[in-house]
């Protein structure tokens, strides 16, 4: 359990990270918010608490990796490196613009800390795979972290993985699946049901599962890691995040829009509204 200063210290975290994934995608005016912003809670417990790395050598050898499969939310993830030190995060305000090394989608060869390239949906979470497998052969105990959207879970490259994960026992590697039940076309129950649920879908395919009612909830995500890091299974760990897509963009939070291209307007409105939560949760 988290002592309530730490708690606290992570949720300042994540609202920073909230600040300045929206100040990164307004630096290009439009792009990928809604599943970048649920994942902020996550990438705050994750690199402020868990993940082995080490900004001064991001190819640090016995580092954990972290894998972003759904590469879209990249905004998210540069924003986290920047504030964890990889980069002065306002160079990711350069996104996708010229010259940046800051893509729409995570590029291993492009960004410090990035540790493999995604964005073609269902590619990264084999990559993580894979990663997991090079570890435990090298004998390393290093974790391997990956994010999946439940739209990409649409995709049968991701059971592939997951088929092949539990029978490797790749114990080390733990995907997060951002279940926020929204895709680009839609409700995923519309688009593409995932049946009796994606908890229940990555059981079957053999791996040791939690179900994390609030993903957006600090305390919740940092027990479901540490749940799975005090697991004797040598199954590979999913933790489902029932997260809230566009959490704290007042202009895709009600709808939650998977990609945005809001007027200035409602991008000032958006960033002092993240503004005045991150410095609530300050004096709080």
């Amino acid at each position: 359990m988290l002592k309530a200063e730490r708690k606290k210290e992570l949720q300042i975290f994540a609202e920073e990270i909230r600040l300045e994934t929206l100040k990164i995608i307004h630096g290009r005016g439009f792009g990928h918010v809604g599943g970048s912003m649920s994942l902020c809670e996550a990438y705050a417990v994750l690199y402020g608490e868990i993940a082995k790395v080490d900004p001064k050598n991001p190819r640090w050898e016995d580092r954990d990796w972290v894998v972003l499969s759904k590469g879209h939310a990249g905004p998210v993830m540069y924003a986290t490196l920047g504030l964890k030190g990889f980069y002065p995060v306002e160079e990711a305000y350069t996104l996708n613009q010229n010259g940046t090394k800051f893509p729409s989608h995570t590029d291993r060869l492009m960004t410090p800390g990035v540790d493999l390239t995604t964005g073609s949906l269902s590619q990264g979470i084999s990559q993580a795979v894979g990663a997991a497998l090079g570890n435990k052969l090298d004998k390393r105990d290093s974790h391997t972290f990956v994010f999946v959207g439940d739209g990409e879970a649409d995709e049968g490259e991701v059971w592939e993985a997951a088929q092949f994960a539990a029978h490797a026992k790749l114990k080390t590697l733990i995907c997060f699946i951002d279940d926020n039940e929204y895709q680009l076309d839609g409700t995923c129950e519309c688009v593409m049901s995932h049946g009796k649920g994606l908890d229940a879908k990555f059981d079957a395919f053999g791996w040791e599962v939690q179900l994390v009612k609030d993903g957006n909830d600090i305390e919740a995500i940092y027990d479901a890691i540490m749940n799975a890091y005090a697991s004797s299974s040598d199954a590979p760990k999913a933790i489902v995040l029932k997260a809230n897509k566009g959490k704290g963009a007042t202009f895709a939070e009600p709808t939650h829009a998977h990609s945005s291209q809001p007027s200035e307007e409602q991008w000032q409105e958006a960033l002092a509204a993240a503004e005045k939560r991150l410095d609530e949760v300050k004096k709080a």
